[in-house]
C-alpha cells in the first residue's frame, strides 16, 4: 500500500484520516477486503516521519490478523543498485515507491494506493490473478470505469485505457484535469489549454495492480537508466506505467485488465472525507461493512 504522499492538495496526512464509525480509515477498509480476499501480508509504504504514528494506528488494529510490514520511501533511499541518488526534493513516483518495498516481498504481490477505497471486488479479482497465474510474463490491472471515480470537488488525472480483445492492455494515456462539465460531459484539458471531451465509459488505472516477483528486477534495470539519463532530474518522476509501458513495447510481458464496474473513492480534496464517509455509512447499513472492521474479524477467528 502506497501511503508516503504528501497530501498536498488535501492539506494533512490523509492517510490517518478516519471514515468509518469505529475510528477506520481508507486504509482499514483496504485492509479488510485484503484478508477476506485471501492475502496474508500488508506492507505499508510510508515517509519516515510518520512511520511512529502509522505503526502505532495499524499495528494495534490489525497485527493479529496479519503480517504487517514497513518500508520507507525518501527521495535519498538507495535502490536498484544506485547508493547516491542524484539530490531533490519531490518524491521519485510510484514505481519507485514499490521498490523500496523489496526487501519485505518474497513472492507475487499487488499493488494499491493507500488513500483509495477500491472495494472488495478489486481485492478478489487481484488475489485470484495472483494465484492462478504463476507466469512471469504475466501482469493486470484493475480497470475502473471512468465515470465512477470522479470527484464532486474538483479535477482529477486518470490513465485512460485501451484493451485488445483477450482484454489485455494496449496502451496507458494520462490525462490531466478531468472533470465532469454542468452540461454532463466528461473533458480533460489538454497541453495547449483546450477542453477535450472522454468517454464517460472508458477503463482507467486507479493504480491498482498485480505483479510477479520479477517485477523488482524489470524496475530497477529501467530506474539506473532512468536516472542516468533523465533531462530533469529534479521533476521527473517514475511511474508503474512507465515501467508497464516499456516492459510492453519490448514483448516481455501482457497486461490483463481485470475489468470492475464498482464505485472507486478517493481523498484527493478535504471536500471528498465527508462523501467517503457518508457512502461508506451506506455500506454499513447495507451489510456490506461491519461497524467495527477489525473487532468482527477477531471475533469471527476466535
Amino acid at each position: 500500500m502506497l501511503a508516503a504522499g504528501m497530501g498536498s492538495r488535501y492539506g494533512g496526512l490523509k492517510q490517518a484520516d478516519q471514515v468509518g464509525p469505529d475510528g477506520e480509515t481508507i486504509i482499514d477498509y483496504s485492509i479488510y477486503d485484503a484478508i477476506r480476499a485471501g492475502f496474508t501480508q500488508v506492507v505499508l509504504v510510508v515517509r519516515a516521519n510518520i512511520l511512529e504514528e502509522m505503526k502505532a494506528i495499524f499495528d494495534d488494529r490489525w497485527g493479529k490478523l496479519v503480517h504487517i510490514s514497513y518500508s520507507i520511501q525518501e527521495v535519498n533511499v538507495p535502490v536498484a543498485g544506485i547508493d547516491q541518488l542524484p539530490v531533490r526534493q519531490k518524491p521519485w513516483g510510484t514505481a519507485h515507491a514499490v521498490m523500496v518495498a523489496k526487501d519485505n516481498i518474497d513472492g507475487p504481490f499487488a499493488v494499491i494506493n493507500a488513500d483509495d477505497f477500491y472495494g472488495a471486488e478489486a481485492f478478489q479479482s487481484l488475489y485470484s490473478f495472483l494465484k492462478d497465474n504463476p507466469d512471469p510474463g504475466e501482469y493486470a490491472m484493475v480497470g475502473y470505469i471512468l465515470k465512477n471515480t470522479l470527484s464532486e470537488h474538483g479535477f482529477v488525472s486518470r490513465g485512460i485505457t485501451t484493451s485488445d480483445k483477450n482484454k489485455c492492455l494496449t496502451s496507458i494515456i494520462e490525462r490531466t484535469h478531468i472533470e465532469r462539465l454542468p452540461d454532463g460531459r466528461v473533458v480533460f484539458t489538454d497541453a495547449n489549454s483546450i477542453l477535450q471531451e472522454l468517454d464517460e465509459e472508458s477503463f482507467v488505472s486507479m493504480n491498482c495492480w498485480a505483479f510477479p516477483n520479477s517485477f523488482f528486477t524489470e524496475a530497477e534495470h529501467l530506474f539506473r537508466t532512468f536516472v542516468t539519463t533523465n533531462q530533469d532530474p529534479q521533476k521527473s518522476e517514475f511511474y508503474i506505467p512507465t515501467v508497464v509501458e516499456h516492459l510492453m513495447e519490448q514483448e516481455k510481458v501482457r497486461v490483463k485488465v481485470l475489468e470492475c464496474g464498482a464505485q472507486w473513492m478517493g481523498i484527493t480534496y478535504r471536500e471528498d472525507k465527508s462523501v467517503v464517509a457518508k457512502k461508506v455509512d451506506g455500506y454499513i447499513n447495507d451489510g456490506i461493512y461491519p461497524p467495527s472492521l477489525w473487532n468482527s474479524l477477531l471475533s469471527s477467528r476466535s
